[in-house]
């Protein structure tokens, strides 16, 4: 049974420092993530910290999110909260929220939280982020687009029209669309792409196989069994171009993302200071060469060689 590791408070706050001795300087939230307890275990963190510089010289930058209404509905399992975009008041409240758990005067990077079209497309919203970053209430607002793979259309509006300065998505090595179809855009209107779900749930690094049974509160058993079967056999088509690096698979595919200009962030799920270590640790600058990044782009289009699985309903679920 795989399942969400519990990290008590105090372990939190020991992760978090030892990512800033690593050099680790963004600290990505949610107003919603443990209704607004990750917020607050920064602001513990880094209490008197603020304005101080990371061992290379780089402010702590903290980055949120906002936009579903948490404060007036309960969210069960993983059911999606109504959202409230659209509401000008609605975003002065969460934003002033997130000022008071975090215990500063403004945030660096106010993100919409899995926003539909219909926000993307509101001038009213936008004018109203705009505003706040010239009041000094936040210093840029940006997009996270969500929660699964997709929003090509919803990403590419957003960079297009909007003065966003960075786009959240899902991209990996087995996931690499629609996340490609943004860089350039990304690049030609100066957005920095954070990535997210950079592990392909588990996959690429090891912690997920073709046995793994997912408890039913864990986001990821929407992915269904052919899914990662087939991920699996992918993941053995391109260990070769990891080995002749000296890499293993986790190593590749951090250093794969790395290795795109457009991507500022990655954003994987950590569960201990060792797998944080190791993470930061892979991030050293020595990335890919444009040879290798074509050739895995090549794979991926090709499907890694592999003929996928016939359509099934199937979804991998506890046992009783």
């Amino acid at each position: 049974m795989a399942g969400k590791k519990k990290i008590d408070d105090d372990e939190a706050i020991r992760m978090l420092k030892r990512a800033y001795d690593l050099g680790i300087n963004l600290y990505e939230m949610a107003d919603m993530y443990g209704n607004g307890k990750s917020e607050k275990l920064v602001a513990r963190a880094f209490k008197g910290m603020r304005g101080g510089r990371g061992i290379d010289g780089e402010e702590i930058v903290y980055s949120t999110k906002w936009g579903y209404d948490m404060y007036a509905n309960e969210q069960v399992g993983h059911s999606e909260l109504p959202q409230k975009h659209n509401d000008p008041e609605f975003l002065e409240y969460a934003l002033q929220q997130s000022l008071n758990r975090l215990q500063i005067n403004c945030i660096d990077v106010y993100s919409l939280h899995n926003p539909k079209m219909n926000a993307i497309r509101n001038d009213e919203l936008f004018s109203s982020l705009d505003a706040l970053v010239k009041s000094g209430k936040i210093r840029s607002h940006g997009v996270a687009l969500g929660p699964a793979i997709g929003w090509r259309d919803e990403g590419m509006l957003a960079m297009e029209t909007r003065n966003i300065t960075c786009l959240q998505t899902v991209y990996n090595l087995l996931e690499q669309n629609p996340g490609r179809n943004f860089f350039d855009v990304a690049r030609k209107n100066s957005v920095a792409v954070m990535v997210r779900v950079p592990d392909a749930s588990g996959v690429l690094t090891g912690k997920v196989n073709e046995k793994t049974v997912f408890d039913k509160n864990d986001h990821r058993s929407s992915r269904k069994r052919e899914w990662i079967v087939e991920a699996m056999q992918k993941v053995e088509k391109i260990k070769p171009l990891a080995h002749a690096n000296g890499w293993n698979i986790t190593e590749l595919a951090i250093k794969f993302i790395l290795s795109q200009k457009e991507v500022a962030v990655v954003l994987p799920t950590v569960i201990g200071v060792e797998e944080l270590e190791t993470f930061a640790g892979i991030s050293d600058g020595k990335y890919l060469s444009d040879k290798d990044i074509g050739e895995i782009r090549g794979l991926y289009d090709d499907n890694f060689d592999i003929k996928p699985f016939a359509p099934a309903s199937s979804f991998i679920s506890p046992t009783s």
